[in-house]
């Protein structure tokens, strides 16, 4: 198999160095699965572009989705970027590490759309009626759905693009979730 190296600056387009540049002054580096995007010239800033749109989901709602989907996915590089995000937006650790097996005891709305962003990862969109209208009784709306399923896309993305590449996790890695509930 080909290695992935991760491109540094110099190494992408100028499009992608400005994208490299405004990430080091946001998060103080280029993760490397964002990095690893901009092999292409184009798919860095699509992704971004896709990832940081408008949504009715709030901060705290993605990241339920986004480490739902990541489990299901078994990638690491993501369950491990969104542990660290899940705590900076109020998560701790047991919150995580139920999100991730797709619940959330101590949330029934949040409890209603991890179930859902879990069911339809594993189902691959051909949604289980019954976690549907758990979803919808617990208040989400059509629109919400709509957002949930394009965030369940955005992060399957990168889901695979870690799962093909298998550049270096950059941030603190996520705990094994079965050795966690073992």
């Amino acid at each position: 198999m080909k290695t992935f190296n991760i491109p540094t600056r110099e190494n992408v387009s100028e499009n992608n160095q400005a994208i490299f540049d405004n990430l080091n002054k946001a998060l103080g580096f280029v993760p490397n699965l964002y990095a690893t995007y901009a092999n292409s010239d184009t798919a860095l800033e699509n992704y971004l572009n896709f990832a940081n749109a408008k949504t009715s989901l709030s901060a705290k709602e993605k990241e339920v989705v986004n480490l739902a989907v990541s489990q299901v996915n078994n990638c690491i590089y993501c369950l491990s970027a969104h542990t660290a995000i899940g705590k900076m937006n109020g998560f701790n650790d047991a919150q995580i590490l139920e999100l991730r097996a797709g619940r959330a005891s101590f949330d029934n709305k949040l409890d209603a759309l991890a179930k859902l962003a879990k069911n339809i990862t594993e189902n691959r969109g051909n949604t289980d009626q019954d976690v549907l209208d758990n979803y919808f009784e617990a208040g989400y709306t059509k629109g919400n759905l709509i957002d949930t399923i394009s965030l369940v896309g955005d992060k399957t993305i990168s889901n695979y693009v870690h799962s093909t590449t298998k550049v270096p996790v950059d941030f603190p890695l996520a705990p094994s979730l079965e050795e966690t509930f073992a």
